[in-house]
C-alpha cells in the first residue's frame, strides 16, 4: 500500500490508540491479538461488538495502522489498541503467556518455496505464539489460499497446538469480516479456516 502524506504526522500525534508494545497494556479483560490486521475492519468491528474483550491489532504498514485508528475513533472504542510492528518481533513486545487469543487472517501466503519461512504459520512463528499465549489459549487461522492452508495444517502438527475445528468453506452469519474476507466471499471464493488450542502440558 502506498504511504499517504498525512500518515506520518497523524501517527506522530496519535496518543490514544497507538502503542509501542504490549508491556504497557494494563487490563483485566481477556486480550485478543490480530497479527496482520490490515486496515482494521475485522478487529475494530469486533471490539465494538464485544466490550468485554480487549482487542489489539498488530500491523507493519503505517497507512493501514492510521486507517484502523480512524475507524476506532469513529466507533469511540475504549477496548482497542494498535501496534505498529513486525510479527517477527512479537516476543520482544509482548509478555509471555499474556494473550488469550490470536487471529491470523489472510496473511501473505508466500507461495514460492524459498519464501515459506516468511509465512506467519511457519513453525518458528508458531513457537513464538506458543510462548505468548496463555495455556489453553486459542489461535484462529483463515486464508483464501488452499496450498498455504494445507501446508499450514502440516506446520501446526509439529507444534503444541491442538486442532479444534477446520472448514474449507467457512462462513458465519453476522460475523465481522476483514476486507479481504468480504471481497473473497462476495466473489464466491472459498475461505479456509482452522481453530487451534495451545496445550502446554
Amino acid at each position: 500500500m502506498r504511504k499517504k502524506k498525512w500518515v506520518s504526522p497523524f501517527l506522530e500525534n496519535e496518543k490514544e490508540y497507538l502503542i509501542s508494545d504490549l508491556h504497557d497494556l494494563h487490563t483485566d479483560l481477556p486480550v485478543y491479538l490480530e497479527i496482520g490486521m490490515g486496515m482494521g475492519d475485522f478487529i475494530s468491528e469486533s471490539a465494538s461488538l464485544h466490550p468485554e474483550i480487549f482487542y489489539v491489532g498488530l500491523e507493519k504498514e503505517e497507512t493501514c495502522v492510521a486507517r484502523a485508528i480512524k475507524k476506532a475513533r469513529d466507533k469511540k472504542l475504549d477496548n482497542f489498541k494498535v501496534l505498529l510492528a513486525d510479527a517477527a518481533d512479537i516476543e520482544e513486545i509482548c509478555h509471555p503467556e499474556s494473550i488469550d487469543l490470536i487471529y491470523l487472517h489472510f496473511s501473505d501466503p508466500w507461495p514460492k518455496k524459498r519464501n515459506h519461512k516468511r509465512r506467519l504459520t511457519y513453525l518458528p512463528f508458531l513457537k513464538k505464539y506458543e510462548r505468548i499465549l496463555k495455556d489453553g489459549g486459542i489461535l484462529i487461522f483463515k486464508t483464501d489460499n488452499e496450498g498455504f492452508y494445507d501446508d499450514s495444517l502440516e506446520y501446526f502438527k509439529e507444534s503444541s497446538f491442538v486442532l479444534l475445528e477446520s472448514d474449507r468453506n467457512y462462513f458465519r452469519e453476522n460475523e465481522p469480516m476483514t476486507a479481504y474476507q468480504a471481497k473473497f466471499s462476495a466473489e464466491g471464493k472459498a475461505i479456509y479456516y482452522a481453530k487451534y488450542r495451545i496445550n502446554k502440558v
